[in-house]
């Protein structure tokens, strides 16, 4: 079994982000006057650019070493199928070379982000089932 170069705690943590981002939808009413209150706090799973999840997830990515970057795509990766944990070397050489410094850009451009990144980690045999919602150093 290959060893992730990334911890799994990392990996949990970006996975909760990720749903987190995947349920926001496109601003349905974008000059809406009206106060939470009155359209069921529905404003706050709208995406209107300046997400601060987004944010979070670009930060916490670009914090991350070459190598954890590198496994993150290549986890993803592997959760989308494009592979088999046998095929692990290949799947983390593919993403070394497609390595352009947009790694988290790349990731959340993605559908469901978190739950590739969730089966792939399943490949590893981590079954990841635990919220957690501050980051992970």
């Amino acid at each position: 079994m290959p060893e992730l170069a990334i911890s799994s705690d990392k990996v949990g943590f970006l996975i909760e982000k990720a749903r987190q981002f995947d349920a926001k939808d496109i601003a349905s009413d974008p000059d809406s006057g009206s106060n939470g209150a009155d359209d069921d706090m529905i404003d706050v799973l709208e995406d209107n650019g300046e997400d601060p999840v987004v944010r979070e997830i670009v930060g916490f990515i670009s914090a991350l070493s070459e190598d954890e970057q590198i496994d993150l795509v290549a986890l993803m990766r592997l959760g989308r199928g494009d592979g088999t944990i046998e095929e692990w070397s290949d799947l983390r050489r593919e993403a070394a070379e497609g390595r352009n410094g947009r790694t988290a850009r790349y990731l959340l451009g993605e559908p469901l982000l978190g739950d590739l990144l969730a089966e792939g980690l399943e490949e590893f045999g981590v079954d990841w089932s635990n919220e957690r919602t501050t980051p992970v150093h």
